[in-house]
């Protein structure tokens, strides 16, 4: 259905470029998929994504913390949302925030041993679907995937620098 869609508008204004246009309606179509496959894990932890997004990379920092600034541009939230995401997990007792030891100005997130704990007995449940959405991918594939993926987000970060028009 996409591909007619698109192959009849094409007909009608001839400049479109049907293959990226193609390419980029496939990926709204995984990305929606992959959201909802991961707000459906989520779900029974009582987490939606961007509070999973910031636990996560939480976990993933040596040191277990990060600003608020940081937390904003890896989870890709604005200041206000990224308060209220701090929140829900402060009150869940996932994670901490106070002043940071070094600079007594700057507010450090950090998570807990009970985040800690609970990020290591959510993830491995979700493993086998991860699997199963990259069954029939050869390494070289998912490697092909991944260089793609990241020249596309490249050139998307090069447009959302540029001027508007």
């Amino acid at each position: 259905m996409m591909d007619e869609g698109i192959g009849r508008v094409s007909q009608i204004i001839p400049q479109l470029p049907a293959t990226e246009a193609r390419l980029s309606r496939l990926m709204l179509m995984v990305s929606t998929s992959l959201e909802e496959e991961l707000e459906f894990k989520l779900k029974p932890h009582k987490l939606n994504h961007s509070e999973f997004l910031t636990l996560m990379v939480l976990y993933s920092r040596p040191d277990g913390s990060s600003t608020p600034g940081e937390l904003c541009e890896f989870a890709s939230q604005g200041a206000t949302n990224m308060t209220r995401i701090g929140n829900a997990l402060v009150k869940r007792g996932l994670i901490t925030r106070g002043a940071s030891e070094e600079d007594r100005r700057c507010v450090l997130i950090r998570i807990t041993a009970a985040g800690r704990r609970f990020v290591q007995k959510m993830l491995p449940p979700m493993f086998p679907r991860v699997a199963t959405m990259f069954a029939g991918f050869s390494d070289n594939d998912k490697r092909n995937l991944s260089r793609l993926l990241r020249k596309l987000a490249h050139n998307l970060d090069q447009l959302s620098e540029a001027p508007q028009p």
